[in-house]
């Protein structure tokens, strides 16, 4: 990381959706590892959870003004996203907020354009104005990365992979709003020189994940003696991505990434529907047993409307390029990830 290693001051960094899932896993790390100030733009939403930063760094000194500075600001509002670009001064901006349930994007799609289209513009109009008036010293290294999702690039079959070269096919409101903002941030580039970069991850999974996505939903569930829906015939495949190894891309990516390339980020760990939910149930039989399997309580359901059959990635470019590569293995981060939810679902009861 010599980039933010070589700093000669303390880094300012703008991090967007800094208390949903994936960032507060982003802010955590750098307020774990790396001498930098935070700007966390989050419109505190349904899905944030601002403990997600707290609790895990509750015993250290990592909270405090200087170091994260909450800006509940809703990047709809272009005035307010620019005020808050001013007032952060940021050397890196880290794009990670948007509207990302696809269920959610089927029944009501405009909130999807409004955040994930307008949003991106609005910041990538506020950074432009900003990375303008840097000096030329911050200029060099100034980065803008966008984190984005391999649904932009539609539904395989039962071979292949999605690399940087797929062409955007997005089947849902969802993936076809993320594609819409993937573009807008390489035209910044092409057209303003902004100096972005993208990646595109498969399903990320872990600890502080929304109740809503998959894991978590089967896991309480199970854990309150509720049926545990499965899409369709549950065969749909998924590329699964425990979230440390996102963020250790993500910075892979940041600090020593091309300029103006996409890296795809994945774990090569494909499971079907059907398999996730049966691992889950089968660490649920073991950790917490009843009289009965946890998979008495599945049940299939309607499949959701546009549901894209399979996703993979091809990860071979942030490997070979930025010596990338997952630590965690599947069964290592689902034993990690439910342990932690059954800790946290049961205390609430």
């Amino acid at each position: 990381m010599d980039l933010i290693n070589d700093f000669p001051e303390k880094i300012r960094v703008l991090i967007t959706g800094g208390a949903g899932f994936i960032g507060s896993a982003v802010v955590r790390k750098f307020l774990q590892d790396l001498d930098c100030i935070i700007f966390n733009l989050d419109k505190i939403s349904y899905a944030s959870d601002l403990n997600s930063i707290y609790d895990p760094l509750s015993n250290k000194d990592n909270l405090n003004e200087s170091r994260h500075n909450l800006l509940k600001i809703d990047l709809y509002n272009f005035s307010k996203v620019d005020e808050a670009v001013k007032y952060a001064d940021p050397d890196f901006v880290l794009h990670l907020a948007a509207e990302s349930h696809v269920d959610r994007s089927i029944m009501g799609p405009g909130a999807f354009i409004e955040s994930n289209i307008v949003g991106t513009y609005n910041l990538l109009e506020s950074v432009r104005n900003h990375y303008q008036n840097l000096n030329s010293r911050r200029k060099e290294t100034f980065r803008f990365l966008h984190v984005s999702t391999d649904e932009v690039f539609g539904s395989l079959g039962d071979i292949g992979s999605f690399n940087e070269s797929t062409k955007y096919d997005p089947r849902s409101p969802y993936s076809a709003s993320k594609a819409a903002s993937d573009h807008l941030v390489n035209a910044w580039y092409h057209t303003y020189d902004l100096p972005i970069l993208i990646t595109n991850c498969s399903n990320n999974y872990g600890p502080w994940q929304y109740r809503e996505k998959l894991i978590p939903k089967v896991i309480f569930n199970g854990v309150n003696n509720r049926e545990i829906p499965i899409y369709g015939n549950g065969k749909n495949v998924r590329d699964w991505l425990y979230v440390e190894d996102h963020v250790s891309g993500i910075l892979k990516v940041l600090c020593n990434g091309k300029i103006g390339d996409k890296y795809c980020i994945g774990g090569n760990q494909e499971k079907t529907n059907n398999e996730i939910v049966n691992e889950i149930c089968e660490l649920l039989d073991e950790l917490i047993p009843k009289e009965y399997s946890y998979k008495n309580l599945i049940t299939y359901v309607k499949d959701r409307l546009g549901h894209d059959q399979r996703y993979a990635i091809n990860s071979s470019k942030i490997k070979s390029e930025l010596a990338w590569k997952p630590k965690y293995s599947f069964k290592e981060g689902l034993l990690i990830t439910v342990s932690w939810y059954i800790k946290k679902f049961m205390t609430k009861k």
